[in-house]
């Protein structure tokens, strides 16, 4: 994520701010731009000081303080690029059932913002595509079935339980892992929708397998011999986690998220100008847009220097180690092979953006990762 300051007053601000604390104008986010804006009332709409050129209103879910986001006034939808992909909220009348689901929309917005910087396609369910992107926020009812957190066929389902953190925590202590939060979920769920909407019928299959194994695999006996057998002793060598030992799915779907989670915090560490000291005292700095699909090479060997110093960071103020993760060399592999499939989709993705740009009259198409 990149550092954000206020028009008006040059405050630094964060993603999730609605107003600025030193000056008191409101704040926004402008997708298509990429920027944090301070904003004037205008009639019944707003002007964004990062975009004069013309009028915006907030989100339809601003009125209820679950987005910050805007939208063109007089656009099609009420709803902004991310909150328009909600299928199903929880009962949003319920104080502690919404408390949690602006947690999760929190978390979806930085997902939004990773998936617009690597310009990849987020296809609704009105855009007539054979694999919507769709939502499902669910609360546990006691009549029902345990809500689970997962993917099925363009449809993403994060249960509202990982909002709470105290059962989160619960739930990461007795699977073993050391790391869960609502972020993490979404980037994993969506290396799911990825893998199915690029992989399958692409020349992506074969190296994929290579690298990852047989997806043919039985799924659910694969599951279950994870959680009753535990991962093999020799998982560090060759997956990310021990979860992504028990399928090449889910071992996509972890390297996918951890490609995401690499890339932002590395954003933030270059806009913050953040430089750490390696083993042979030369700076480390990051150097490159790592939303602009670098040498991985480079990327990771970056990433492997700051990492290191944010896990002694935290283990100064007691806390538990940020990134408590090993990147091998095979693993390393895994990353490049999610970031050349990513770099040839997006690539895709812009060249039919530009030609319905061109096929159209009368509206120009929102293209992610325009700014």
């Amino acid at each position: 994520m990149k550092a954000f300051r206020c028009q008006v007053c040059r405050q630094s601000i964060l993603f999730e701010n609605t107003k600025c604390e030193s000056c008191g104008h409101m704040l926004g986010y402008l997708p298509g731009h990429g920027e944090m804006t301070a904003v004037e009332a205008v009639g019944n709409g707003w002007r964004a000081l990062a975009d004069g050129t013309r009028e915006y209103r907030f989100c339809k879910n601003w009125e209820l303080h679950g987005c910050n986001w805007m939208v063109e006034k007089g656009g099609s939808s009420e709803y902004c690029l991310a909150c328009r992909h909600n299928r199903t909220v929880p009962n949003l009348t319920d104080d502690k059932r919404r408390a949690a689901w602006q947690k999760i929309e929190a978390a979806k917005r930085r997902l939004f913002y990773s998936l617009i910087r690597l310009n990849l396609p987020t296809p609704t369910a009105s855009e007539n595509d054979s694999e919507p992107l769709v939502f499902d926020f669910l609360a546990e009812e006691p009549s029902q079935s345990p809500v689970l957190t997962g993917h099925d066929s363009g449809l993403i389902t994060i249960a509202l339980k990982e909002a709470d953190d105290p059962v989160r925590e619960k739930m990461r202590h007795e699977m073993g892992e050391p790391y869960r939060t609502l972020l993490g979920h979404f980037r994993h769920e969506i290396g799911h929708y990825y893998w199915d909407r690029i992989v399958p019928h692409s020349r992506h299959l074969r190296p994929f397998r290579e690298l990852f194994g047989d997806e043919r695999e039985d799924y659910t006996s694969s599951l279950q011999r994870h959680y009753e057998e535990g991962p093999p002793a020799d998982w560090r060598q060759n997956h990310i986690s021990a979860y992504a030992s028990c399928h090449p799915w889910e071992d996509f779907a972890e390297t996918f998220a951890h490609y995401l989670h690499i890339v932002e915090t590395l954003e933030t560490g270059r806009s913050a100008g953040l430089v750490v000291r390696r083993d042979d005292g030369s700076p480390a700095r990051v150097e490159f847009d790592p939303y602009s699909y670098p040498d991985v090479n480079e990327m990771i060997d970056n990433w492997l220097d700051i990492s290191f110093a944010l896990n002694n960071i935290n283990r100064s103020m007691g806390q538990p180690d940020i990134y408590p993760f090993v990147i091998s060399p095979l693993v390393k592999d895994k990353l490049g092979f999610v970031q050349n499939l990513l770099k040839a989709h997006a690539q895709l993705a812009a060249r039919d953006c530009a030609r319905r740009a061109r096929d159209s009259d009368f509206v120009t198409p929102i293209c992610l990762g325009e700014a």
